[in-house]
């Protein structure tokens, strides 16, 4: 599990991408904050939730640009 984690979050050089960290974080956070408010009912602000919402889909858009940028652009490099 832990070798499985330590890949997705790693760079395309091996590195643990920090970008990746942050947002998985956020992620977790969204997930329980959601699960308090539906469960135990204690009322999230909205734009709390809008902010991580928006932390976590940046953050996942950024890590899919830099993968398929790095890609295209090693590719031209080699030709």
């Amino acid at each position: 599990m832990k070798k499985f984690i330590t890949s997705m979050m790693a760079d395309v050089d091996g590195q643990v991408s920090s970008k990746r960290f942050i947002t998985l974080t956020a992620f977790l956070c969204l997930v329980v904050a959601f699960l308090s408010n539906v469960f135990a009912e204690i009322p999230l602000q909205e734009f709390v939730y809008d902010g991580m919402l928006y932390l976590v889909g940046s953050g996942l858009g950024f890590s899919t640009v830099e993968k398929f940028s790095r890609s295209s652009g090693a590719k031209k490099n080699e030709q």
